[in-house]
């Protein structure tokens, strides 16, 4: 079996492979959009075939920022209909995934880019949806991602109207990074964001809180002028929320309350400001947003703010 990144020529080959599931999460008009973006590039397409003259076996499809040289997360990984058993499209996809897990080492990654399974809300209950999650969840195990984290997906659209703000707290832009490095320090404590909290576990509150300042001023398209500080009326700092964008749609891209003054109902009012600039900036038909299925108090928020789960997200990570 060979295993090996695509070339463009090899686009009409490995097309038909990408046959949308339960699990699969993308479609042939999806790949040829965002490969025209740049999000998906030859290099970062790989398929496993027996020849160079035959149909293509399996496909991994990474995504990664058109300007980076390294992929960001695996998209998608689909395995032709004629390899039918679970164990041996499991077999298929690991090789193909260790290889190429493999090539982006040797280019200076760090670790193996995560998998994002994008799902429907009820996957557990549907057999085929099961079926499809688990050859790709133990391919991806066997390939060094043996960690799940599971992420409830919500959406708000015009069609719900936003609660009036009660003016129990002042929102107000801070051009000032360290004020939000300061605010991302602070919020780590005690929180329910499992991503935040691991990696800070692991480099430290300063340096992870630094990062998320980064990623969200140089690689999410958000405008920075967006942040909010939300203070009460005195002026004592209660939290922040950063509305911003992905490629495809506007996202409540953090929000965040701090530990001594939580409990009280703010995470509803940060939500509702960061819709509100959402809808104000970008005219938005659809307002995005993830939280971990175990972070049940912002699940909450959603609901009460008028967003409704319309999927979730498995993540599968090395740690």
């Amino acid at each position: 079996m060979i295993f090996r990144p695509t070339q463009a020529s090899d686009l009409d080959r490995f097309l038909p492979l990408i046959v949308t599931d339960a699990a699969g999460g993308m479609t042939a008009d999806t790949y040829t959009a965002r490969l025209s973006a740049g999000e998906y590039r030859p290099d970062r397409t790989w398929i496993a075939e027996d020849a160079a003259d035959a149909a293509p076996l399996a496909l991994a499809v990474w995504w990664g920022d058109p300007d980076a040289d390294l992929p960001g997360a695996l998209d998608g990984l689909f395995v032709h209909d004629s390899v039918r058993s679970s164990d041996e499209r499991t077999e298929l996809a690991a090789g193909l995934l260790v290889t190429a897990h493999a090539a982006f080492a040797d280019a200076g990654a760090s670790t193996a880019p995560e998998y994002h399974l994008s799902l429907p809300g009820d996957w557990r209950d549907r057999p085929d949806a099961v079926e499809a999650v688990a050859w790709r969840q133990e391919a991806a195990r066997r390939a060094g991602l043996p960690v799940s984290l599971e992420r409830l997906r919500y959406e708000w659209t015009p069609s719900t109207v936003l609660p009036k703000p009660t003016g129990g707290l002042v929102f107000t832009a801070e051009p000032d990074d360290e004020v939000f490095v300061d605010l991302f320090r602070r919020v780590l404590t005690d929180s329910l964001d499992t991503d935040s909290v691991k990696e800070a576990e692991s480099v430290g509150a300063e340096v992870q809180a630094r990062g998320d300042v980064e990623f969200y001023r140089d690689t999410m398209p958000g405008d920075r002028s967006w942040w909010r500080v939300a203070r009460t009326p005195d002026g004592e700092p209660v939290g922040f929320g950063l509305p911003s964008r992905n490629p495809a749609f506007p996202v409540v891209g953090y929000l965040g309350v701090l530990p001594e003054h939580r409990g009280h109902g703010y995470v509803d009012e940060i939500l509702t400001e960061i819709t509100r600039i959402l809808v104000s900036e970008t005219a938005a038909e659809k307002v995005r947003a993830d939280t971990d299925l175990t972070n049940t108090p912002m699940a909450a928020a959603f609901e009460r703010v008028g967003y409704r789960n319309d999927a979730r997200r498995l993540v599968l990570s090395a740690h």
